[in-house]
């Protein structure tokens, strides 16, 4: 008679007769970098993926932009190029404070930006874009040891090819100096409780949007000019409580502005030269004027009570180019 072994210790037999392994890890796990170093609220609003010093005053930034954003969405198959002023405004704050030491409680500010993207480049692909920042940092202003303000010099690579050049530069303040500086706005829960009501939006069409809320211009009043838009609830531009209009938010008029201008054939907005002249107030309106630069270049100022607040000079590349 044929006698068989229980099923269960076969199982075992074989089992001890493999190898030993262990399991398979990559040489590098992938991984967004903390959100406060960046100060967004949301973790899914993180496009930086690392950094490391290569220098004393030069580092290495890589970030990952997605193939779709509910915001930064992707043109007639290119990524939206101020995906990468975004990723620029989030690594401020993530060289302020990992490699200069700021302490997480200090804010930083704009001063100017300038920004020249490679049309070809901006291509989405079929999965996400690899971006690597290098970066020279300069004229870093300290002060008893803290940090001040610095100017970035960047070169930056997608998937391993040339992407974009800036520059950009910005100060930096403690939480004692910069309620000085903002006085009655510098609580942020008050300030966007005190934001005026957005007047009603263009149509999202003529400005190279989909949506009305991501509209940020009103339609034109009879002086040729648009009200910015400032939207408080929205989930990208305000991820988080803010006592002024955003710099991504002015960047953003910028485009849409420029776009209506030259419209209505859909542009990529491959070029900034911008100016962060003072605080744009949630309480007050503030108005958006466009005037031809020639040659797809457009010059896009944002003004409030009189004053000039922000000013950018926008190069565009047609999308059917």
């Amino acid at each position: 008679m044929t006698t068989y072994a229980p099923i269960d210790s076969m199982v075992t037999d074989f089992r001890a007769a493999l190898p030993a392994t262990t399991p398979v890890v990559p040489a590098t796990l992938t991984t967004t970098v903390p959100k406060e170093y960046v100060h967004r609220a949301a973790v899914t609003e993180v496009f930086l993926t690392g950094w490391r010093q290569t220098d004393a005053d030069t580092c290495t930034v890589t970030a990952q932009w997605p193939r779709a954003h509910s915001f930064y969405g992707p043109i007639e198959g290119f990524h939206d190029p101020l995906l990468f002023s975004e990723t620029l405004r989030q690594t401020v704050p993530l060289l302020s404070h990992a490699v200069y030491g700021a302490p997480m409680d200090h804010k930083q500010i704009w001063r100017d930006l300038r920004v020249s993207l490679d049309p070809a480049a901006l291509r989405a692909g079929t999965t996400p874009a690899e971006l690597e920042l290098h970066i020279r940092c300069s004229d870093v202003e300290q002060r008893a040891g803290v940090l001040r303000g610095l100017r970035m010099e960047v070169t930056a690579t997608s998937d391993g090819r040339h992407l974009a050049t800036a520059s950009t530069a910005f100060s930096s303040h403690g939480r004692a100096l910069y309620r000085r500086l903002r006085g009655a706005y510098a609580d942020a829960e008050q300030a966007m409780a005190d934001a005026i009501e957005p007047p009603l939006p263009l149509s999202p069409g003529l400005v190279g949007r989909d949506r009305r809320p991501d509209v940020v211009l009103s339609p034109r009043g009879s002086d040729g000019r648009w009200q910015l838009r400032v939207h408080t609830a929205h989930p990208i531009i305000f991820d988080h409580p803010n006592d002024h209009a955003p710099g991504m938010l002015l960047l953003e008029a910028a485009r849409q502005a420029a776009q209506h201008h030259l419209g209505p054939a859909p542009v990529l907005a491959t070029g900034m030269e911008a100016s962060f002249h003072r605080y744009a107030e949630l309480d007050a309106p503030a108005w958006v004027a466009a005037e031809s630069l020639g040659e797809g270049r457009v010059r896009v100022t944002v003004e409030q009570d009189g004053e000039l607040a922000f000013a950018c000079a926008v190069t565009t590349h047609p999308v059917s180019a």
